[in-house]
């Protein structure tokens, strides 16, 4: 959300209200972390295409889903 807030802010679009949910979906064998699914709710402000696709290019992009192991699966939804 962070890296998503910049790039907003640098090209004037506000993400004021948004909401994130994040789910963690475990696998048994082994037991560990199968995937990670992250919901953003973006207020109703009537975005632009354009705007979507600005926020949505760099979500992913930040130091955490690039740390991750590549084998955990990264979901990440958004609900314009």
């Amino acid at each position: 959300m962070t890296i998503m807030g910049i790039k907003a802010r640098d090209n004037n679009i506000d993400l004021k209200g948004t909401t994130v949910d994040v789910t963690k979906i475990m696998a048994s064998e082994p037991h560990r972390v199968a995937e990670i699914i992250v919901d953003f709710y973006f207020p109703k402000k009537n975005y632009s295409a354009e705007e979507k696709r600005i926020v949505e290019s760099v979500a992913g992009t930040s130091p955490v889903p690039l740390s991750l192991h590549p084998d955990l699966k990264q979901t990440i939804k958004f609900n314009w």
